[in-house]
């Protein structure tokens, strides 16, 4: 017996374990990317992949000759920069302060109640939104109680990236910084308390020693965010928006959606689009990946 069908054969029950997640992987995220012949094609259901003409890039050159496509690729690009902007550093900083936190039972309860809006539903996360900020909501009555005039928050589309951000930073915090709180529990405790025999107080602790020792864990998630900029939550965006703020709020989901499965659909052009942004994502991964690793020698590989 070879020494790799030795360990394959030592490892069988592991393998076995893995044996569900790797058909997940084949039969919903590999098999499918079969589908992109189509972005290349002027496909036909009738005819399916094989019969349906092919068309080269002429899908591409649609998207990028359409007047709406920069505006999709600024507000896509804006979204994902501004929620890494201020959803990436917040539970960062969150995790460090609850790290400080010496009670126990204040610690976990404020834990948990940060990340319980975490698994509340997209669709009824909206549904919180439009009704405190609809013209006669509680935003609206405070405002209009201190003097201010009623804001038609989502007839507004300057409003729209503020609405979004600001919902999905109160949504995500506790959950993302479990990973950082999980990795600051990790940090050695003699370094603490050499720290406090060299007189460091609260805020040099997290500068020399929580921040650099969680560094690894914060590139690597910082890498992974950066690579999904573009996969603005096309659930979220599809509950808050209406045609009348388009400018700010349409994003390549919403526009693919709307080619795909609004009038009539155009399977294909959707799909060049899709793929478009799923290029445009590998790239940025790629490179932010190149920067990690010449800079910090840490990187996802």
């Amino acid at each position: 017996m070879t020494k790799t069908k030795r360990r394959l054969y030592e490892s069988r029950y592991l393998l076995l374990l893995l044996l569900p997640t790797l058909i997940y992987l084949i039969m919903f995220r590999y098999a499918p990317m079969w589908g992109v012949l189509i972005s290349f094609q002027d496909f036909r259901v009738t005819r399916g992949f094989f019969e349906s003409d092919w068309v080269g890039l002429h899908h591409f050159q649609m998207f990028f000759a359409s007047p709406f496509s920069y505006r999709v690729i600024r507000n896509t690009f804006l979204l994902g920069f501004y929620g890494l902007l201020w959803s990436f550093p917040i539970p960062i900083i969150f995790a460090l302060v609850l790290n400080e936190t010496r009670s126990k039972f204040g610690k976990k309860f404020v834990q948990t109640v940060s990340y319980l809006p975490f698994f509340i539903s997209v669709v009824v996360v909206g549904g919180m939104l439009r009704e405190f900020l609809s013209p006669t909501g509680l935003v609206n009555q405070m405002i209009m109680a201190t003097g201010g005039d009623s804001i038609p928050f989502f007839n507004r589309s300057e409003w729209f990236r503020t609405i979004f951000i600001a919902s999905d930073v109160w949504q995500t915090t506790g959950w993302s910084a479990i990973i950082f709180i999980a990795a600051l529990s990790n940090v050695d405790t003699e370094l603490y308390e050499a720290a406090k025999v060299d007189g460091c107080n609260k805020f040099q602790k997290i500068i020399y020693i929580d921040l650099p020792s969680i560094m690894p864990t914060i590139i690597v998630v910082l890498l992974l965010r950066v690579g999904s900029i573009l996969a603005v939550s096309f659930e979220k965006v599809m509950v808050l928006y209406n045609p009348a703020i388009y400018e700010t709020a349409d994003i390549i989901s919403t526009f693919m959606f709307r080619q795909a499965f609004v009038g009539a659909p155009n399977f294909s052009y959707a799909a060049a689009v899709g793929l478009f942004q799923s290029a445009v994502g590998l790239v940025f991964l790629l490179s932010s990946n190149a920067i990690a690793k010449r800079v910090s020698g840490i990187g996802l590989w």
